[in-house]
C-alpha cells in the first residue's frame, strides 16, 4: 500500500488551472488588486511586474509577466520584451543577493502542451538552484520540500530591492 502525503493547499492550484474551471487570469487580476503584499508582488513596472510562484518549484521561484494578457512571443511588442529581459536581470540579481544560488533555471512554457499552467498569458519562470538541493522526496515521492514560507521569502527578496533602489 502506498503512503500517503496530503497536501490540501495543492486543491487552489489544481481548481484555478483546471480546463473544467479556467477561472481568472491571476497575472491580470492579481495586479488589479493592488494588495502586493498579499499577491506576492515584488515589483511593478511601466510594462511588466515581478511576483513570487505561490507554488514554487524551489524557494524564491519567481515569475515576470506583462500586464498585458498575450499568450505568446509574437503579441508582445518591443517594450514589453525589453522590459521583461530588464525585469529578468533584475530578479536574478535580486535572488543571488537575498537567496545565494549556485544557478538558475530560466524559461517559459508556451501553450499548454508545453506545460503552460496559464496558456493564455507568457510568464517566464526563474527558479533558484542549489548544489545538493535535490533530495528523495521529488524522486521518490514526486514531491517538493520548500524550507521558506512564501511570506518570509517575499519579505528577504523585497529588502534586496529595496537595497538595489
Amino acid at each position: 500500500m502506498a503512503d500517503i502525503l496530503w497536501a490540501p493547499w495543492r486543491m487552489t492550484y489544481i481548481e484555478k488551472s483546471s480546463s473544467d474551471n479556467p477561472g481568472g487570469d491571476i497575472f491580470v487580476d492579481l495586479p488589479a488588486e493592488q494588495d502586493d503584499a498579499k499577491n506576492f508582488i515584488l515589483f511593478r513596472g511601466t510594462h511588466a511586474f515581478v511576483m513570487l510562484n505561490a507554488f514554487p518549484y524551489s524557494g524564491g521561484h519567481i515569475l515576470v509577466a506583462p500586464y498585458r494578457q498575450v499568450p505568446d512571443l509574437e503579441g508582445l511588442n518591443d517594450s514589453e520584451l525589453l522590459e521583461i529581459n530588464q525585469l529578468l536581470a533584475k530578479s536574478v540579481r535580486w535572488l543571488k543577493g537575498s537567496h545565494r544560488p549556485d544557478g538558475f533555471n530560466i524559461g517559459i512554457n508556451l501553450g499548454k502542451a508545453a506545460g503552460a499552467g496559464i496558456p493564455v498569458h507568457i510568464h517566464w519562470h526563474i527558479v533558484p538552484r542549489w548544489n545538493g538541493d535535490t533530495n528523495f522526496m521529488t524522486t521518490v515521492g514526486d514531491v517538493r520540500v520548500i524550507p521558506q514560507s512564501l511570506e518570509d521569502c517575499y519579505a528577504k527578496v523585497s529588502q534586496e530591492i529595496a537595497l538595489d533602489a
